[in-house]
């Protein structure tokens, strides 16, 4: 999906900035704004005056929402559905009382929009999801969202009630900031040996078991006795 986004970010920039995006920064583990505030530093885009490079931020992420919006096709032909990610997301929402919603680099609308691609935004409750459109560190962003759960559904999240799901050392650690407990999948860049080393609570190889992950979640959000 890497193309897709990076065509998208340039038509989204040039329509926010007034100029094209001449440099990309790095995008792998950033989050939305990361990348727009070092896009602009690199392009050369003045926003001395305080806030104006915030002010800026929603504009462009609604204009690259609805550029990849425009690209449907090639949001389905260039992204991956990873194996058992359907079958985990279902089977976890059936678990009593458990809430699903993502913490995302994303914003709000392309997060949407990238679930829906493949079928799974009917599995998560988007109003409590913490986005990258937001000027939070990803471990803040965890607490609030956690505290947008519970202001939505009348209950309190416990930090030994919230297990986050993710795949890099970077989120093992905004669990651990955010009071969460991580089970880490070995999916994306990082390995199992290293998903284990910065301390995951727990690890998967994959998504595939979907018994394994019911499991392990079960496991981490059990009472300690």
């Amino acid at each position: 999906m890497a193309r897709v986004t990076r065509a998208a970010y340039a038509e989204a920039f040039a329509a926010v900035a007034g100029r094209p995006l001449i440099q990309l920064p790095q995008m792998a583990g950033q989050s939305e704004s990361e990348i727009f505030f070092d896009a602009l530093a690199l392009n050369g885009v003045d926003v001395r005056a305080d806030g104006d490079a915030e002010r800026m931020l929603e504009p462009f992420s609604a204009e690259l929402a609805s550029a990849l919006a425009a690209r449907p096709a090639e949001l389905k032909s260039q992204g991956q559905l990873l194996p058992g990610a359907a079958e985990a997301m279902a089977a976890v929402a059936t678990l009593d009382g458990t809430v699903q919603s993502v913490l995302t680099g994303n914003s709000r609308p392309t997060a949407v929009l990238k679930l829906r691609t493949f079928g799974l935004d009917g599995y998560v409750d988007f109003d409590i999801g913490g986005y990258g459109s937001e000027a939070y560190p990803k471990g803040t962003l965890l607490r609030v969202a956690r505290q947008r759960a519970g202001d939505k559904h009348g209950v309190t999240f416990g930090e030994d009630a919230t297990v986050y799901v993710a795949d890099s050392p970077r989120d093992v650690d905004a669990a651990r900031i955010g009071g969460a407990r991580s089970l880490a999948v070995a999916s994306g860049r990082a390995s199992a040996a290293e998903l284990r080393d910065v301390g995951a609570d727990a690890v998967l190889p994959d998504l595939a078991d979907t018994m394994a992950l019911v499991t392990l979640i079960t496991r981490l959000t059990e009472p300690i006795r």
